[in-house]
């Protein structure tokens, strides 16, 4: 069962109607106690990193999510928030995986926010499961994740390489939108939730 952290900076709906489509059964995590009733875990975010960091920490649950053992999915924002630093609001992350989020730079000559379908280069990882290489996924973004081959388990191109998605051990974060994107979308999220 999935549990999603519900901290008031995710547009939860389009995801709880994917889980509900594929049969996954979820719940809401207010608080700290309510992590143990569930397997899994997503933090979902949208809009400004910095301003979701900081009602994260308004949240309290900060320390629990660092503590976690079980899978955790980052999405979007949610995947931000488990790096290291944001150039969003020059905000401090919870710095779960040390890499840095940054602003796409105009002078590439290119489209700022990032929004619409992108090709998604796949490493061989269980989250992607089932998922062809190149797949386009959906993306909504004006900050990036920096590649670093150490944690990047998939990349995208936008006038530079960047994490589309990452991995340490058991955090997980990818900067699309699974739940807008369709089969291999509703894949990766069934892939997640399968996770040990």
């Amino acid at each position: 069962m999935i549990g999603i952290v519900n901290y008031g900076a995710g547009n939860i709906f389009s995801l709880t109607s994917a889980l509900s489509r594929l049969g996954i059964s979820y719940g809401m995590i207010n608080s700290e106690e309510e992590f143990d009733q569930y397997s899994h875990i997503i933090i979902p975010g949208v809009g400004h990193a910095g301003a979701a960091m900081e009602k994260l920490n308004k949240s309290g649950l900060v320390e629990k999510i660092r503590s976690l053992t079980k899978p955790v999915l980052g999405i979007c924002v949610g995947m931000q928030l488990l790096t290291d630093h944001s150039e969003e609001g020059d905000a401090s992350l919870t710095n779960i995986i040390p890499l840095k989020t940054k602003l796409f730079d105009k002078e590439l000559g290119i489209k700022i926010p990032h929004m619409g379908w992108n090709n998604v280069e796949i490493k061989n990882n269980l989250l992607f499961e089932g998922v062809e290489n190149q797949t386009q996924f959906y993306f909504v973004h004006s900050y990036f994740i920096e590649y670093n081959p150490i944690f990047g388990i998939a990349t995208a191109d936008y006038g530079l390489q960047y994490s589309a998605a990452i991995q340490k051990g058991n955090f997980y974060g990818v900067q699309f939108h699974p739940e807008k994107s369709g089969a291999a979308g509703e894949r990766l999220l069934l892939n997640f939730s399968n996770l040990k």
